[in-house]
Protein backbone atom coordinates (compact mmCIF):
# COMPACT_ATOMS: atom_id res chain seq x y z
CA UNK A 1 0.00 0.00 0.00
CA UNK A 2 1.45 3.54 -0.26
CA UNK A 3 2.96 5.36 2.18
CA UNK A 4 0.91 6.94 4.85
CA UNK A 5 1.64 10.31 6.96
CA UNK A 6 2.69 10.07 10.18
CA UNK A 7 -0.46 11.82 11.79
CA UNK A 8 -3.02 8.88 11.42
CA UNK A 9 -0.55 6.98 13.06
CA UNK A 10 0.33 8.87 16.07
CA UNK A 11 -3.83 9.24 16.44
CA UNK A 12 -3.96 5.16 16.60
CA UNK A 13 -1.50 5.46 19.37
CA UNK A 14 -3.20 7.81 21.29
CA UNK A 15 -6.25 6.04 21.31
CA UNK A 16 -4.71 3.11 21.98
CA UNK A 17 -1.92 3.60 24.41
CA UNK A 18 0.77 1.80 22.93
CA UNK A 19 4.03 3.39 21.81
CA UNK A 20 5.41 2.93 17.73
CA UNK A 21 8.75 2.33 17.73
CA UNK A 22 10.69 4.09 14.84
CA UNK A 23 13.87 2.02 13.25
CA UNK A 24 16.46 3.80 11.31
CA UNK A 25 17.68 2.41 8.56
CA UNK A 26 20.66 3.22 6.50
CA UNK A 27 20.48 0.98 3.31
CA UNK A 28 18.12 -0.83 0.83
CA UNK A 29 18.01 -4.10 2.56
CA UNK A 30 17.73 -2.44 6.41
CA UNK A 31 14.42 -1.21 4.46
CA UNK A 32 13.55 -4.36 3.04
CA UNK A 33 14.11 -6.16 6.62
CA UNK A 34 12.34 -3.74 8.38
CA UNK A 35 8.87 -3.87 6.66
CA UNK A 36 9.40 -7.46 6.61
CA UNK A 37 9.46 -8.13 10.32
CA UNK A 38 6.64 -5.23 11.37
CA UNK A 39 4.48 -7.58 8.83
CA UNK A 40 5.40 -10.70 10.65
CA UNK A 41 3.82 -9.00 13.94
CA UNK A 42 1.18 -7.04 11.90
CA UNK A 43 2.18 -3.96 13.36
CA UNK A 44 2.50 -0.55 11.20
CA UNK A 45 6.23 0.53 10.76
CA UNK A 46 7.70 3.91 11.18
CA UNK A 47 11.23 3.61 9.13
CA UNK A 48 13.59 6.64 9.66
CA UNK A 49 16.34 8.22 7.76
CA UNK A 50 18.41 10.68 9.77
CA UNK A 51 19.44 13.63 7.34
CA UNK A 52 23.24 13.23 6.77
CA UNK A 53 22.01 8.93 6.34
CA UNK A 54 20.54 10.77 3.22
CA UNK A 55 23.33 12.05 2.35
CA UNK A 56 25.12 8.48 3.09
CA UNK A 57 22.61 6.73 0.81
CA UNK A 58 23.20 9.43 -1.94
CA UNK A 59 26.74 8.08 -2.11
CA UNK A 60 28.62 9.88 0.00
CA UNK A 61 30.56 8.12 2.27
CA UNK A 62 31.89 10.59 4.55
CA UNK A 63 28.43 11.66 5.67
CA UNK A 64 29.48 14.00 7.97
CA UNK A 65 30.62 16.00 5.03
CA UNK A 66 27.34 15.35 3.28
CA UNK A 67 25.78 18.28 0.85
CA UNK A 68 22.09 19.30 0.37
CA UNK A 69 22.47 17.79 -3.12
CA UNK A 70 23.74 14.48 -1.43
CA UNK A 71 20.88 14.47 0.62
CA UNK A 72 18.26 14.94 -2.62
CA UNK A 73 19.75 12.30 -4.14
CA UNK A 74 20.10 9.70 -0.80
CA UNK A 75 16.19 11.12 0.19
CA UNK A 76 14.97 9.81 -3.31
CA UNK A 77 17.01 6.70 -3.28
CA UNK A 78 15.77 5.27 0.42
CA UNK A 79 11.83 7.04 -0.27
CA UNK A 80 12.43 4.68 -3.69
CA UNK A 81 13.28 1.46 -1.23
CA UNK A 82 10.93 1.76 1.21
CA UNK A 83 7.74 2.70 -1.55
CA UNK A 84 8.91 -0.61 -3.40
CA UNK A 85 8.72 -2.96 -0.53
CA UNK A 86 5.97 -0.83 0.91
CA UNK A 87 3.82 -1.00 -2.27
CA UNK A 88 2.84 -4.73 -2.05
CA UNK A 89 2.46 -4.93 1.84
CA UNK A 90 -0.23 -5.60 4.47
CA UNK A 91 0.62 -2.88 7.13
CA UNK A 92 0.98 1.09 7.03
CA UNK A 93 4.53 2.30 6.12
CA UNK A 94 5.44 5.82 7.09
CA UNK A 95 9.13 7.78 6.40
CA UNK A 96 10.41 9.89 8.69
CA UNK A 97 13.23 12.20 8.33
CA UNK A 98 14.78 12.24 11.77
CA UNK A 99 16.81 14.97 12.81
CA UNK A 100 16.02 17.09 9.61
CA UNK A 101 18.82 20.14 10.67
CA UNK A 102 17.27 22.52 9.18
CA UNK A 103 14.51 23.95 6.71
CA UNK A 104 16.30 22.52 3.52
CA UNK A 105 17.27 19.54 4.41
CA UNK A 106 13.19 18.85 5.14
CA UNK A 107 11.97 20.00 2.06
CA UNK A 108 14.38 17.80 0.64
CA UNK A 109 13.23 14.77 2.29
CA UNK A 110 9.81 15.78 1.50
CA UNK A 111 10.45 16.19 -2.44
CA UNK A 112 12.67 13.12 -1.94
CA UNK A 113 9.20 10.72 -1.16
CA UNK A 114 9.47 10.95 2.55
CA UNK A 115 5.77 11.68 4.22
CA UNK A 116 6.81 12.70 7.92
CA UNK A 117 10.00 14.78 9.19
CA UNK A 118 11.44 16.09 12.21
CA UNK A 119 13.23 19.18 12.13
CA UNK A 120 15.61 19.63 15.11
CA UNK A 121 15.56 23.18 16.19
CA UNK A 122 16.31 22.02 19.94
CA UNK A 123 19.85 23.85 20.38
CA UNK A 124 18.30 27.09 19.47
CA UNK A 125 16.33 29.91 21.83
CA UNK A 126 12.91 29.08 22.30
CA UNK A 127 11.52 31.35 20.02
CA UNK A 128 13.89 30.50 17.26
CA UNK A 129 13.11 27.15 17.50
CA UNK A 130 8.99 28.09 17.66
CA UNK A 131 9.47 29.95 13.90
CA UNK A 132 11.98 27.66 12.46
CA UNK A 133 9.25 24.08 13.37
CA UNK A 134 6.50 26.41 12.42
CA UNK A 135 8.18 27.46 8.86
CA UNK A 136 8.49 23.60 8.49
CA UNK A 137 5.05 22.64 9.58
CA UNK A 138 3.35 25.39 6.92
CA UNK A 139 5.60 23.49 4.04
CA UNK A 140 4.98 20.07 5.01
CA UNK A 141 1.45 20.20 6.27
CA UNK A 142 0.89 21.58 2.94
CA UNK A 143 1.45 18.58 1.16
CA UNK A 144 0.13 16.04 4.35
CA UNK A 145 3.41 15.29 5.72
CA UNK A 146 3.64 15.19 9.43
CA UNK A 147 6.11 17.26 11.56
CA UNK A 148 7.79 16.06 14.38
CA UNK A 149 9.36 18.87 16.66
CA UNK A 150 11.91 18.80 19.21
CA UNK A 151 12.39 20.85 23.17
CA UNK A 152 14.69 20.08 25.19
CA UNK A 153 18.82 18.78 24.66
CA UNK A 154 19.32 15.65 24.53
CA UNK A 155 23.32 14.81 25.37
CA UNK A 156 25.21 12.39 23.26
CA UNK A 157 26.57 11.75 20.19
CA UNK A 158 24.49 10.73 16.64
CA UNK A 159 25.63 11.88 13.45
CA UNK A 160 25.71 15.93 13.62
CA UNK A 161 24.08 15.77 16.87
CA UNK A 162 26.23 16.21 19.79
CA UNK A 163 25.92 17.77 23.18
CA UNK A 164 27.85 17.06 26.21
CA UNK A 165 24.97 17.97 28.97
CA UNK A 166 21.22 17.61 28.45
CA UNK A 167 18.83 20.07 29.52
CA UNK A 168 15.40 18.79 30.63
CA UNK A 169 12.12 19.74 28.55
CA UNK A 170 9.89 22.33 30.97
CA UNK A 171 6.41 21.01 30.71
CA UNK A 172 4.93 24.25 30.34
CA UNK A 173 7.19 25.63 27.46
CA UNK A 174 6.14 21.96 25.75
CA UNK A 175 2.45 22.95 25.74
CA UNK A 176 3.44 26.71 24.24
CA UNK A 177 5.41 24.60 21.79
CA UNK A 178 2.62 22.86 20.20
CA UNK A 179 0.51 25.23 20.52
CA UNK A 180 2.12 27.81 18.38
CA UNK A 181 3.75 25.42 15.57
CA UNK A 182 0.91 23.18 15.22
CA UNK A 183 3.48 20.21 14.60
CA UNK A 184 2.21 16.35 15.22
CA UNK A 185 4.57 15.02 17.40
CA UNK A 186 7.15 16.51 20.07
CA UNK A 187 10.28 14.54 21.02
CA UNK A 188 11.15 16.08 24.45
CA UNK A 189 14.24 15.65 27.33
CA UNK A 190 13.56 13.43 29.84
CA UNK A 191 16.68 11.43 30.78
CA UNK A 192 17.49 9.57 27.73
CA UNK A 193 20.84 10.04 25.31
CA UNK A 194 22.21 9.51 22.40
CA UNK A 195 24.56 6.62 21.14
CA UNK A 196 25.48 3.14 22.77
CA UNK A 197 27.12 4.62 26.33
CA UNK A 198 24.14 6.02 28.14
CA UNK A 199 25.26 5.14 31.64
CA UNK A 200 24.10 2.39 33.89
CA UNK A 201 20.50 1.92 35.61
CA UNK A 202 18.85 5.07 33.70
CA UNK A 203 16.09 6.19 35.27
CA UNK A 204 14.22 8.33 33.38
CA UNK A 205 11.77 11.66 33.91
CA UNK A 206 8.77 10.40 33.93
CA UNK A 207 6.83 13.03 35.36
CA UNK A 208 7.96 15.21 32.57
CA UNK A 209 5.98 13.54 30.25
CA UNK A 210 2.91 13.39 32.36
CA UNK A 211 3.20 16.58 32.96
CA UNK A 212 3.14 17.75 29.77
CA UNK A 213 0.27 15.30 28.63
CA UNK A 214 -2.21 16.35 31.52
CA UNK A 215 -1.75 20.04 30.04
CA UNK A 216 -2.08 18.80 26.31
CA UNK A 217 -5.32 17.48 27.62
CA UNK A 218 -6.19 20.25 29.52
CA UNK A 219 -5.98 22.75 26.41
CA UNK A 220 -7.52 20.16 23.99
CA UNK A 221 -4.30 19.84 22.35
CA UNK A 222 -3.04 17.11 19.97
CA UNK A 223 0.29 16.12 20.55
CA UNK A 224 2.34 12.76 20.47
CA UNK A 225 5.43 12.57 22.97
CA UNK A 226 8.56 11.01 21.21
CA UNK A 227 11.46 9.25 23.47
CA UNK A 228 14.99 9.82 21.06
CA UNK A 229 17.80 8.26 22.10
CA UNK A 230 15.77 5.05 23.16
CA UNK A 231 18.24 2.11 22.24
CA UNK A 232 18.49 -0.95 24.69
CA UNK A 233 21.97 -1.37 23.37
CA UNK A 234 21.66 -5.23 24.30
CA UNK A 235 24.70 -6.77 26.54
CA UNK A 236 24.81 -10.01 24.69
CA UNK A 237 24.91 -8.19 21.13
CA UNK A 238 28.14 -6.21 22.60
CA UNK A 239 29.71 -9.10 24.41
CA UNK A 240 29.25 -11.22 20.83
CA UNK A 241 30.98 -8.28 19.09
CA UNK A 242 33.59 -8.12 21.60
CA UNK A 243 34.26 -12.36 21.01
CA UNK A 244 34.49 -11.63 17.69
CA UNK A 245 37.29 -9.01 17.97
CA UNK A 246 35.44 -5.71 18.41
CA UNK A 247 36.06 -3.65 20.94
CA UNK A 248 32.85 -1.91 22.19
CA UNK A 249 33.33 -0.20 25.60
CA UNK A 250 31.49 1.56 28.34
CA UNK A 251 28.27 0.60 26.26
CA UNK A 252 24.71 0.43 28.06
CA UNK A 253 21.57 1.50 26.96
CA UNK A 254 17.79 1.96 28.51
CA UNK A 255 16.53 -0.53 30.23
CA UNK A 256 13.52 -2.01 28.49
CA UNK A 257 11.32 -1.89 31.30
CA UNK A 258 12.20 1.57 32.11
CA UNK A 259 11.35 2.49 28.82
CA UNK A 260 7.87 0.97 28.58
CA UNK A 261 7.03 2.06 32.09
CA UNK A 262 7.08 5.63 30.56
CA UNK A 263 4.47 4.46 28.03
CA UNK A 264 1.66 5.24 30.18
CA UNK A 265 2.84 8.18 30.93
CA UNK A 266 2.39 9.81 27.33
CA UNK A 267 5.40 8.25 25.25
CA UNK A 268 3.95 7.22 22.17
CA UNK A 269 7.04 7.09 19.14
CA UNK A 270 10.18 5.40 20.34
CA UNK A 271 13.21 6.02 18.01
CA UNK A 272 15.97 3.11 18.07
CA UNK A 273 19.37 3.00 16.08
CA UNK A 274 21.89 1.88 17.70
CA UNK A 275 20.53 -1.48 18.43
CA UNK A 276 20.34 -1.91 15.04
CA UNK A 277 23.75 -1.05 14.30
CA UNK A 278 25.10 -2.93 16.97
CA UNK A 279 22.70 -6.27 15.38
CA UNK A 280 24.05 -5.54 11.93
CA UNK A 281 27.71 -5.59 12.75
CA UNK A 282 27.58 -8.54 14.91
CA UNK A 283 26.22 -10.16 12.11
CA UNK A 284 28.25 -9.46 9.31
CA UNK A 285 32.10 -9.95 11.30
CA UNK A 286 30.13 -13.56 12.00
CA UNK A 287 29.47 -14.14 8.56
CA UNK A 288 33.38 -13.24 7.86
CA UNK A 289 33.57 -15.88 10.55
CA UNK A 290 32.11 -18.38 9.60
CA UNK A 291 32.99 -17.99 6.16
CA UNK A 292 36.65 -17.27 5.71
CA UNK A 293 37.01 -17.73 2.13
CA UNK A 294 34.79 -14.73 1.97
CA UNK A 295 37.69 -12.61 3.88
CA UNK A 296 39.68 -12.43 0.07
CA UNK A 297 36.16 -12.10 -1.65
CA UNK A 298 36.60 -9.52 -4.78
CA UNK A 299 33.33 -8.24 -4.05
CA UNK A 300 32.73 -8.38 -0.28
CA UNK A 301 36.83 -8.99 0.75
CA UNK A 302 36.74 -5.31 1.58
CA UNK A 303 34.12 -4.96 4.11
CA UNK A 304 35.66 -7.44 6.11
CA UNK A 305 38.75 -5.12 6.05
CA UNK A 306 37.17 -2.14 7.05
CA UNK A 307 35.28 -4.32 9.84
CA UNK A 308 39.01 -5.52 11.35
CA UNK A 309 40.66 -2.18 11.05
CA UNK A 310 37.95 -0.05 12.91
CA UNK A 311 37.33 -2.67 15.58
CA UNK A 312 36.06 0.07 17.76
CA UNK A 313 33.13 1.10 15.55
CA UNK A 314 29.87 -0.28 15.15
CA UNK A 315 28.09 2.00 12.31
CA UNK A 316 27.76 -0.42 9.47
CA UNK A 317 27.97 2.86 7.22
CA UNK A 318 31.82 2.64 8.70
CA UNK A 319 32.13 -0.92 6.94
CA UNK A 320 29.92 -0.50 4.14
CA UNK A 321 31.10 1.44 1.42
CA UNK A 322 32.85 -1.08 -0.70
CA UNK A 323 29.32 -1.77 -1.85
CA UNK A 324 27.93 0.97 -2.28
CA UNK A 325 25.58 0.29 -5.52
CA UNK A 326 23.78 -2.52 -3.04
CA UNK A 327 22.85 0.21 -0.03
CA UNK A 328 21.81 2.45 -2.29
CA UNK A 329 19.94 0.19 -4.84
CA UNK A 330 19.80 -2.54 -3.65
CA UNK A 331 21.84 -4.44 -6.92
CA UNK A 332 22.82 -7.93 -5.99
CA UNK A 333 25.75 -8.68 -8.42
CA UNK A 334 26.82 -12.05 -6.83
CA UNK A 335 26.52 -14.69 -4.31
CA UNK A 336 28.77 -13.27 -1.82
CA UNK A 337 26.70 -9.68 -1.63
CA UNK A 338 23.62 -11.33 -1.44
CA UNK A 339 24.93 -13.56 1.61
CA UNK A 340 26.46 -10.67 3.63
CA UNK A 341 22.95 -8.39 2.50
CA UNK A 342 20.91 -11.64 4.15
CA UNK A 343 23.42 -11.03 7.25
CA UNK A 344 22.22 -7.90 7.61
CA UNK A 345 18.72 -8.51 7.16
CA UNK A 346 19.12 -10.78 9.77
CA UNK A 347 20.27 -8.33 12.44
CA UNK A 348 17.79 -6.11 11.37
CA UNK A 349 14.91 -8.40 12.09
CA UNK A 350 16.39 -9.49 15.57
CA UNK A 351 17.01 -5.87 16.81
CA UNK A 352 13.23 -4.85 15.61
CA UNK A 353 11.01 -8.19 16.21
CA UNK A 354 11.64 -7.71 20.21
CA UNK A 355 10.92 -3.86 20.47
CA UNK A 356 7.75 -4.42 18.12
CA UNK A 357 6.54 -6.89 20.61
CA UNK A 358 7.73 -4.98 24.15
CA UNK A 359 6.59 -1.63 22.90
CA UNK A 360 3.04 -3.02 22.31
CA UNK A 361 2.49 -2.37 18.66
CA UNK A 362 1.92 -6.21 17.22
CA UNK A 363 -1.29 -6.57 16.15
CA UNK A 364 -2.16 -2.68 15.69
CA UNK A 365 -1.79 -2.57 11.82
CA UNK A 366 -5.46 -2.82 11.41
CA UNK A 367 -6.47 0.27 13.81
CA UNK A 368 -4.33 2.57 11.07
CA UNK A 369 -6.49 4.71 8.95
CA UNK A 370 -4.97 4.41 5.59
CA UNK A 371 -4.67 8.06 4.45
CA UNK A 372 -2.80 9.59 1.87
CA UNK A 373 -1.13 13.07 1.44
CA UNK A 374 -3.46 14.60 -0.14
CA UNK A 375 -6.20 13.54 1.95
CA UNK A 376 -4.48 14.80 4.84
CA UNK A 377 -3.33 17.96 3.31
CA UNK A 378 -7.37 18.57 3.03
CA UNK A 379 -7.17 17.62 7.29
CA UNK A 380 -4.58 19.66 7.82
CA UNK A 381 -6.18 23.16 6.74
CA UNK A 382 -9.22 22.26 9.11
CA UNK A 383 -6.97 21.38 12.28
Amino acid sequence: MPLIPLRPLLETVAKNQFAQGAFNVNAVAQAKAAIEVHEMFRSAAILQGADLANGFMGGRTDFMNATLEDKKVGAKNIADAVKKFAENSTIPVVLHLDHGRDFESCKAAIEGGYTSVMIDGSSLPFEENVELTREVVKYAHARGVSVEGELGVLAGVEDHVFSANSTYTNPLKAVEFFRKTGCDALAISYGTMHGASKGKDVKLRKEIAIAIKECLMHENLFGVLVSHGSSTVPSYIVDEINALGGNIQNAHGIAIDELKSAIPCGIGKINVDTDIRLAVTRNMKEYFMKNPSKQNSASVGAVYRLLEEKKDQFDPRVFLPPVMDTVMYGTIPDSDVADLMAAVERGVKEAIGTLVVEFGSYGKAPLVEQVSLEEMAERYKNL
